[in-house]
């Protein structure tokens, strides 16, 4: 009878562990481009429910890192998949080394809930201390992910309400805000289903509340102007961005899809667009920038800057044509100062760590453009025919606090550019697509993102409404940007309300377990 029991009990712990893989697996269906977003309660829920808060102290704690650590791994092995993409097809590995390398990736991001967990579960002494300090240990693993070996802070729970009604509570607390009431709201599942009707009831009335709230004292609105941007997504095949005898090739049809509407007041290119290396590109620079200011406008395009005195190489956004709407001639000029240098770099695909030991080991770290230098983190917002852009190139956008960091309040626009080829036609372009809409939305600006193959639009962060071109087509968009005027609570005080909450509730969540 005993060994049935134990037997009983293995299988019962087999079965949670299921649970918890799969409450992670089809936490994918919430992002983009599924946008199931309730799923995101219910795999917290059901991940909280093999844990069982009703156990808790040190030894329950491992088991909790555990379901904590089998839920992450289904949560990335997933939501990430696209990585795979990048390293198989542009990384020349076999495949039994992609495989290797995401399931290592995997596994390293898995370590973040299994902390959150653990601490979480070590020293909660009921229910509901348990819910207060998981929350307030998820801020801290979630923190730690964004910034631990430069951080990768992407499928965090509060991109699932980019598009979900919660979505209102963006310009307030963020997207780390949301990510916590994200937990709050599926712990309050789990309690539910415990026969508790008080916290679900308590966490209702909460955010009802704060979203009637929110919109009631919002003071952002349209300011009654308007801009008119074109969009050009030239489409090249990443295997020839970087080829030498394709440059020429590139840049001329780039060039080419522009002609015909130089009567917008912005015109945007993607990331690298320019693929020749600045100071070589001076010709050609020099007839955009006149072609752009004879026709009273502004071209933005993206270009590798190699300064060959210092032997850096920055991921640069330079503007062509009209600084200003009444400027006569154009304003560019090589290592001007109307530029932004890409801060935030991409691991592997933009510096490789310990290079002189990786690089030999596989075409995977020895990319072409895979040594740049970082730019400053706090940068000037890009000026073009009178208006204010705030930059982002890339994998910038992923990172809210380097955003809102060179926010201005006459930011005009939220303006980003990438190249998202490398991930092919996976779900990944479609992510961060997402994640820059919840920048918008955070900051209350107008979104504009342009890239090689897409996803490239133009989003209203108040209308909730988008334009988009089709991926993998080369095609331009011509939009009309409403511009608004106000600043949101976010763009002002960033997170410093959210971690006083944290404070607060990992306070309540300790003193708790002093007086048990």
């Amino acid at each position: 009878m005993k060994k049935l029991l134990t037997r009983l009990t293995l299988l019962a712990k087999d079965i949670k562990s299921w649970l918890a893989f799969i409450a992670g697996l089809i936490l994918t269906f919430s992002y983009s481009p599924f946008e199931i977003w309730p799923i995101a309660f219910i795999s917290i829920a059901a991940v909280i429910f093999c844990i069982n808060p009703n156990n808790t102290g040190k030894t329950h704690a491992k088991s909790a890192a555990k379901y904590g650590f089998v839920f992450g791994l289904g949560w990335f092995g997933a939501g990430i998949s696209w990585v795979h993409v990048s390293i198989a097809t542009f990384g020349g590995m076999p495949l039994i080394a992609s495989f290797s390398l995401m399931a290592l990736l995997c596994g390293y991001l898995a370590l973040y809930p299994a902390l959150a967990f653990y601490l979480t579960t070590r020293f909660a002494t009921s229910p509901n201390s348990f819910g207060l300090l998981l929350i307030s240990f998820f801020a801290l693993s979630e923190y730690l992910r964004g910034v631990v070996l430069t951080g990768f802070p992407w499928l965090s729970f509060g991109y699932t309400q980019t598009d979900g009604p919660l979505n209102i509570l963006a310009p307030y607390i963020g997207e780390f805000g949301l990510t916590l009431v994200c937990i709050a709201i599926g712990f309050a599942l789990y309690r539910l289903t415990q026969k508790d009707i008080k916290t679900p009831l308590v966490t209702l009335t909460v955010f009802t509340v704060l979203c009637i709230g929110s919109r009631a004292t919002s003071t952002v609105e349209y300011s009654g102007k308007s801009m008119s941007t074109l969009l050009v997504q030239g489409n090249i095949k990443q295997h020839l961005r970087f080829e030498p005898s394709e440059f020429w090739t590139t840049m001329s049809k780039y060039q080419d899809m522009t002609r015909p509407h130089w009567d917008a007041d912005l015109i945007v290119w993607p990331e690298a667009a320019v693929p020749e290396i600045e100071a070589l590109a001076d010709s050609y620079l020099a007839g955009l920038d006149s072609a752009a200011s004879f026709n009273k406008t502004a071209l933005i395009t993206g270009i590798v800057d190699y300064q060959i005195d210092t032997k850096t190489i920055f991921n640069t956004l330079i503007v062509l044509g009209n600084k200003e709407r009444d400027d006569e001639h154009g304003h560019y000029e090589y290592l001007g100062k109307n530029r932004y240098q890409k801060h935030q770099l991409l691991p592997i695909g933009e510096f490789v760590p310990f290079q002189d030991i990786l690089r030999p080991i596989a075409p995977l770290f020895d990319l072409p453009m895979s040594s740049f230098t970082r730019g400053d983190r706090i940068q000037n917002n890009l000026r073009a025919n009178g208006f204010n852009l705030l930059p982002a190139i890339c994998f910038e956008i992923v990172f809210a606090d380097l955003v809102r960091g060179n926010y201005k309040t006459n930011s005009d626009i939220l303006f980003t550019v990438s190249n998202d080829a490398w991930f092919g036609q996976s779900i990944g372009p479609l992510q961060h697509m997402q994640i820059a809409r919840m920048r918008a939305l955070e900051l209350q600006r107008p979104l504009v993102r342009v890239t090689n193959n897409g996803v490239s639009a133009v989003y209203d962060p108040l209308s909730n409404t988008q334009q988009t071109m089709p991926q993998f087509e080369a095609a331009v968009l011509k939009a009309d940007v409403k511009l608004i005027q106000g600043n949101s609570v976010y763009s002002q005080y960033g997170n410093v309300f959210v971690w006083g909450i944290v404070a607060l509730l990992g306070i309540g969540g300790t003193l708790m377990r002093f007086k048990n």
